[in-house]
């Protein structure tokens, strides 16, 4: 019972400085540091150089389980959208929470992008976002995507697809300066626009 007790709070401790580790990882990128080194994720977790590599092979072991971990808070910001109903409450709905994800996932995401070409398991993780949006946008504007034949519809989809991406979405944010609420509002007027040429 003893031994049990013992080896149960060591994989405690030892899950608690994991996901201290993954958090300070996560709290560099949200500052900003796209490239923090182990020592400087060791510091920001309080936990010695040693045990960053106890709990991860190299550091792209490391992003990719922040990756993870960013992807499943992500997820919990997703609400299900009908593919039904008017088209401008749909649109709305979606704009409104690609502006979330968006914000929420800036900083995390310039990371991962930068990490993306050395690192098969981010690009992974990357590559199942860009699905998972695709698969959105399908469902929520399939009546639209509904009535064009099969290249019409794949035309129409990869343009919705790039109008409602990060990468659209970041250039309208720092490249071009607009508040969250003009970027959103410039999506929305963007999507509108292929829509009803659609």
């Amino acid at each position: 019972m003893a031994t049990t007790s013992l080896t149960d709070g060591r994989s405690a401790r030892a899950a608690r400085t994991r996901d201290a580790v993954v958090e300070a990882l996560l709290s560099l990128l949200d500052d900003g540091n796209f490239r923090p080194t182990a020592r400087q994720v060791a510091e920001r977790a309080g936990v010695s150089l040693r045990s960053v590599y106890v709990h991860f092979d190299d550091l792209e072991d490391l992003f990719t389980a922040a990756a993870h971990n960013h992807f499943e808070r992500m997820r919990d910001l997703v609400e299900s959208i009908p593919g039904d109903g008017p088209l401008e409450s749909r649109l709305d709905t979606f704009v409104r929470q690609r502006e979330r994800i968006h914000e929420a996932s800036a900083q995390v995401r310039r990371a991962a992008v930068l990490q993306e070409p050395f690192s098969p398991a981010l690009a992974e993780v990357l590559s199942l976002a860009r699905k998972l949006s695709r698969a959105e946008i399908e469902l929520v504007f399939a009546p639209e995507l509904g009535r064009r034949d099969e290249i019409g519809r794949e035309h129409l989809a990869i343009e919705l697809e790039v109008i409602a991406n990060a990468s659209t979405w970041e250039t309208l944010r720092v490249q071009h300066d607009l508040s969250a609420e003009a970027a959103r509002e410039t999506v929305g007027r963007m999507l509108r626009a292929s829509l009803r040429d659609a």
